[in-house]
């Protein structure tokens, strides 16, 4: 089938009745020297992985190989980079090419950290219009996940995509402008690394801006149902923390741009404002956190919670995380609290965060204003994977999509349910990568290609 024919109709496919869950053992085959992901929850099955530093060498190797995985900066919790073939690394692919002035864009390398990124627009004037928790994560990764920060008007990172280049399985890349084919775009921005390997990205930026962070303590979950909007809405960027327990969202993040008229250092919605810099964990330093108490600073390291010079070099965690509407977003949280006490055993800390909607085919915030309910387990994976399809059947009711990068167990019947364009990224999925080059485990199980 052409692309042309495709865009025209979509394709049925059989969808079968099995599954892999996507737990992922920390007890897999012993490999000398395998290649483990940031949080050292599972190893990958490749049987090499390799470091290009160009993509004209990308280009070379990919048409040698069967199969072939891209792998970004490793801080997926599940196997959606993994192969049983060569990883292609996008370590070395680090450029930045072109800072547009005129139309506010910059042409990066897919493999460059959004924290590097940061600090070479700020320099020059720049800005992004938003950043995920962590800096140190790359954009390709990133935006072939639906990766996101926070704020009710802020879309996810692959929002600030204006075009991208992406490399196929039979060495052929192709840049993908929007301007030129928008359906396309919208299409294979969120890929999931599926169709091929994002090599290039043009990036939309704004003149710089600076950020302060305030911290507040003991919100009453019983302040979301009328004001959710409004206490959401009360920064550029804000952040709920809660252990679930005692009706209390334990700490709120309000990232405010300066000409934002904000007061930090009263009472908000009956919280009350931090005397001292927070870990979102509260008994953790925050001396890896970035700065709190309404000091000033720039973008790049206001809106990430951790600092750019901190290297995560072993998460030490699991992470689940789920997108909901945003209009059920109360109900959904008071449906979480009666397992509150069930989970304190494996759960360091939850997050919610609001990610504007999008027409992005496989994002989590496709076509609806969204919520994010993000867990943060302990590395206690027994008791993570026998609770997580508990958790998800109380989200069920919320028709709540699982984040791509994150441990989860939904299956893909249900994914086919609850991405409208599934079955049309699927017949994309068999025409651009009709091998299978690029299919793996992660695939098979969540798309059944």
């Amino acid at each position: 089938m052409k692309r042309s024919e495709f865009l025209k109709q979509s394709l049925s496919i059989g969808i079968g009745a099995t599954i892999f869950p996507q737990i992922i053992s920390c007890k897999g085959i012993k490999k000398e020297n395998a290649l483990k992901n940031w949080a050292g929850n599972l190893q990958y099955n490749a049987v090499e992985t390799r470091y290009p530093r160009s993509t004209q060498e990308l280009q070379t190797v990919i048409v040698q190989l069967d199969k072939a995985k891209a792998l970004g900066t490793m801080h997926c919790f599940n196997k959606i980079a993994d192969t049983t073939g060569i990883q292609l690394s996008t370590k070395n692919l680090t450029s930045v090419y072109e800072i547009d002035e005129i139309n506010q864009t910059v042409t990066v390398d897919s493999g460059i950290k959004y924290g590097d990124l940061g600090v070479y627009l700020n320099q020059r004037g720049w800005a992004l219009h938003n950043l995920a928790s962590l800096p140190h994560i790359s954009v390709g990764g990133s935006c072939a996940t639906a990766t996101h920060g926070s704020g009710i008007n802020n879309g996810n990172l692959t929002s600030a995509i204006v075009g991208f280049e992406i490399l196929y399985a039979n060495g052929d890349l192709n840049w993908i402008d929007p301007t030129i084919d928008n359906e396309f775009f919208n299409a294979t921005a969120v890929n999931l690394g599926a169709l091929g390997i994002i090599t290039k990205v043009k990036l939309r930026i704004e003149p710089t801006y600076s950020i302060k962070q305030f911290v507040f303590e003991n919100l009453s979950i019983d302040q979301l149902e009328t004001h959710f909007d409004s206490i959401m809405g009360a920064g550029y960027s804000v952040s709920f923390f809660t252990h679930w327990l005692n009706n209390n969202i334990d700490q709120v993040w309000v990232k405010c741009k300066i000409d934002q008229e904000f007061d930090g250092m009263n009472l908000f919605y009956g919280s009350s404002p931090a005397i001292k810099d927070l870990h979102p964990i509260k008994v953790n330093s925050p001396v890896n956190c970035t700065p709190q108490l309404g000091l000033e600073g720039p973008w790049h390291e206001r809106l990430p919670h951790f600092r750019m010079d901190f290297t995560p070099s072993n998460g030490d965690e699991l992470q689940s995380e789920y997108f909901i509407d945003r209009v059920d977003a109360f109900k959904a949280i008071k449906a979480i609290i009666p397992y509150a006490e069930e989970m304190q055993d494996f759960l360091y800390i939850s997050e919610i965060r609001c990610i504007a909607k999008d027409n992005f085919w496989m994002s989590t915030a496709f076509d609806r204003e969204s919520v994010a309910l993000h867990f943060t387990w302990k590395p206690k994976p027994k008791e993570v994977y026998a609770f997580l399809p508990k958790l998800e059947f109380i989200l069920s009711q919320f028709s709540a999509r699982p984040h791509w990068g994150k441990i989860f167990t939904t299956q893909k019947e249900r994914i086919f349910e609850l991405y409208p364009k599934a079955l049309e990224f699927v017949s994309l999925k068999k025409e651009l990568d009709s091998n299978g080059i690029f299919s793996n485990q992660f695939t098979h199980s969540v798309l059944g290609v």
